[in-house]
């Protein structure tokens, strides 16, 4: 098979900023070609210039050798090219059926040819192993099934090239699976991926070649069967990386935070909690093992305020068992809270990188004048300058959008502005979803360090190896109820497992 797709010496420029330095790329028919990078390493500015979102400063675009222009995202899709987001552009409301064919023009009438268009992407269904219930309200549909739309989309549209953009950051282990038996079916016909991951045993498993991306610079493209984990990391990375190891401490007898026969919405299986009870001893990591979907998202909801159980005792810091659930009154108690999306809960996308860090801070003496009424700018920026530096904040400047940074960027923000209150609670919940290896480390360091500084913390991950990684102490949460607790030093692996199977 031939060269599909060609990128030669392309460059994209912020203003003085280059996002893309000389890069080229070279995607081959009918392989899976991993772009790896740290965040912020060019990976997506380089696909949206592929796609047609931005426009490349410099540099040529080649399909099956021929060049093209892509000006917009028409032109990529009338070119074969197609892009699944990490975050879906699904319209929740409608039907999967009519998110698929939403702004197709393939029909020469105003009319809608449901008919006709159902049985293409059944056929299309059938062909790659995409189960979709095509009449389910988006909005309704799992992570899974949502992803499976998108591909289809993408696939109804005619792309012989797929950008898959994070697509396991969400997944499930066993939906993993099923993306990756779906990747392979699509290559053996003869159709081309460009997956973008930093989960290296993924990249290994799953790809045929992989181009490392470093500070908006192409620096190696490598086969995956002569290469190693170990090498790729030094190369994304520029030096050689070493996995830190993080001593485990025994838990002091002076509880943070009690739960004891917390419910809430006990009949929903995946999203409720039923007769919880734990504790959060001062000075320790306690992990929450799970298969995501099992009651971790509403753990976290009760625990930061956001929603008051249905029964059961919350007992906080102090002793006193928590009557008022508000995220403001959590906050005065001493509580800091790394939330699961980011972008939804974590940051003001629209506001400077500077405002986002002061966020919790607006009424107090050191950034404002008059309880508020006049925020200290000097002062902020001054302090957001010095978090920059502190934390590693790769920015162009502290006054651009939180939004135009990359995720591991945006989670050391939320990292800075939770960790400088110094709380004596820290609720981490998935910290290093989609994050690269260096910023994944950056924040386990982060972590660890509060937990030393006397900081008790909840880590509640879905990634199995950070849990059993950072914990002091582990429970396992299944169907929203607490299957056992383990210790974090030499930890019954098999065990923890079987509990997270519900056994």
């Amino acid at each position: 098979m031939g060269e599909l797709l060609r990128m030669e010496g392309v460059d994209k420029r912020f203003g003085s900023f280059y996002a893309n330095r000389n890069v080229t790329l070279s995607i081959q028919e009918g392989e899976v070609h991993t772009l790896l990078g740290e965040n912020g390493a060019g990976k997506s500015t380089l696909m949206n210039c592929l796609i047609g979102l931005y426009t490349p400063s410099a540099g040529k675009i080649y399909m099956r050798g021929e060049e093209v222009h892509i000006d917009s995202p028409r032109d990529a899709v009338a070119h074969g090219i197609g892009m699944v987001h990490q975050h879906f552009m699904l319209v929740e409301d409608m039907s999967g059926l009519e998110n698929i064919i939403l702004g197709d023009k393939r029909h020469n009438t105003p009319l809608l040819q449901k008919a006709d268009d159902r049985k293409t992407i059944e056929g299309l269904m059938q062909r790659y192993g995409l189960e979709v219930d095509l009449d389910q309200r988006v909005g309704d549909m799992s992570i899974g099934m949502q992803q499976r739309v998108e591909i289809l989309k993408v696939l109804f549209r005619g792309a012989d090239l797929l950008i898959l953009d994070e697509p396991t950051a969400v997944l499930t282990d066993l939906e993993v699976q099923g993306l990756f038996d779906i990747m392979n079916s699509l290559t053996d016909e003869g159709k081309s991926i460009i997956f973008i991951s930093h989960k290296m045993r993924e990249v290994m498993h799953i790809s045929d070649r992989v181009t490392v991306l470093r500070r908006g610079e192409c620096i190696d493209t490598v086969e995956v069967s002569k290469t190693t984990e170990q090498e790729l990391a030094d190369l994304m990375i520029g030096q050689k990386f070493t996995e830190s190891t993080y001593q485990k401490v025994d838990a002091t007898d002076q509880s943070m935070l009690t739960l004891t026969n917390v419910s809430y919405h006990p009949e929903v299986k995946h999203g409720g909690l039923k007769d919880v009870t734990l504790t959060l001893h001062k000075g320790e990591i306690l992990g929450v093992a799970g298969i995501d979907g099992n009651g971790q998202g509403a753990l976290a909801e009760v625990v930061t305020g956001l929603i008051a159980p249905e029964s059961g005792e919350v007992v906080g810091p102090d002793g006193s068992s928590i009557a008022l659930f508000s995220p403001q009154a959590f906050i005065d108690a001493g509580f800091g809270n790394i939330p699961e999306d980011r972008n939804k809960m974590g940051l003001v996308g629209d506001m400077t990188i500077a405002e986002n860090l002061v966020l919790k801070q607006t009424n107090t003496e050191r950034f404002s004048a008059g309880h508020g009424a006049w925020l200290k700018m000097d002062a902020i920026q001054e302090f957001a300058e010095q978090l920059r530096e502190e934390n590693d904040i790769r920015c162009t400047s502290v006054s651009q959008t939180a939004r135009s940074l990359s995720g591991g960027n945006q989670q050391k923000v939320i990292l800075a502005r939770e960790l400088d209150s110094h709380p004596k609670l820290l609720v981490a919940v998935y910290p290093t979803r989609g994050l690269d290896i260096g910023a994944t480390g950056f924040v386990h360091d982060q972590i660890v360090a509060q937990r030393d500084a006397g900081c008790s913390v909840l880590l509640i991950s879905a990634d199995f190896d950070e849990v059993l990684k950072l914990s002091d102490r582990i429970v396992v949460l299944f169907e929203g109820q607490i299957m056992g607790t383990y210790p974090g030093a030499n930890p019954p692996i098999k065990e923890i497992s079987l509990a997270m199977a519900g056994k």
